[in-house]
């Protein structure tokens, strides 16, 4: 069973590459939740750091320059820590950077047309977090392999068909799914679309949660804790941008 997220796919593989090299070696100290948790606050704090930095010294006219490399810097690194099992802190800060120097400028420009929207997109992404945590710490939604099917086949739609729109919006200008300017009204097939990448999104941690505490009990070693740390951080990017389009409908 993989899960929903795809960064964290390939954990499995790595607790069984590790086993099979490593052995019982009492010298390499096992991954705990404690190290997850701790590493995730850390990526966390640095985003918030740098997006605040970016929102306040990049100006208007280095906004969109900013934004775009980020954005594609971001997406190559993300991809070579996710096929490559990358452990580095280094590597992973730096992703970490790039995604706050992408939300800090795209969420200034969504704060300048819905004041106080980025707050409410912050509390209500951490709040969906939160929930989902103690969903699953209380055992109401469990990692089931019909669950984890279900969850994965349902995040390849909303990937697949959010490329798609993309493309048509860039060849065409029409707006389907999703509703890029912030001035066009919106018709009730981006609401139904928003509302379920946000439901996808908040279904995948339980998978996450899962994968982490199987990585724990395998014995992955503790630098793995960078690498699933970077995993909830591109779970935690997806849902705000999901979130924050929400609003910036309802807002209108």
């Amino acid at each position: 069973m993989r899960s929903g997220n795809p960064v964290l796919t390939r954990l499995d593989d790595a607790a069984r590459v590790e086993h099979r090299v490593l052995g019982a070696d009492p010298a390499v100290r096992p991954m705990t939740v404690n190290d997850v948790v701790l590493r995730t606050v850390g990526l966390l704090l640095l985003t918030g750091a740098t997006g605040a930095v970016a929102w306040t010294y990049v100006t208007d006219g280095w906004a969109a320059p900013a934004a775009l490399g980020s954005a594609l810097a971001g997406l190559v690194l993300a991809l070579v820590i996710s096929f490559r099992r990358v452990t580095n802190p280094v590597l992973v800060g730096g992703y970490a950077v790039l995604q706050g120097v992408l939300l800090g400028v795209a969420s200034r420009g969504f704060e300048a047309v819905y004041p106080g929207i980025v707050v409410q997109a912050v509390v209500g992404t951490f709040g969906v977090f939160a929930g989902m945590a103690v969903l699953y710490g209380l055992g109401v939604l469990r990692a089931t392999p019909r669950f984890a099917r279900l969850v994965v086949g349902a995040l390849i739609g909303v990937v697949v068909l959010s490329l798609v729109n993309l493309a048509v919006y860039l060849i065409a200008g029409r707006e389907a799914l999703v509703v890029y300017s912030t001035g066009s009204e919106v018709g009730w097939l981006p609401y139904v679309f928003a509302l379920v990448c946000i439901t996808v999104g908040a279904l995948t941690f339980i998978l996450d949660f899962d994968l982490v505490e199987r990585g724990v009990r395998d014995g992955l070693p503790a630098r793995y804790a960078w690498f699933c740390a970077f995993g909830i951080l591109v779970g935690l990017v997806f849902l705000y941008w999901q979130i924050l389009r929400l609003l910036s409908y309802v807002r209108r």
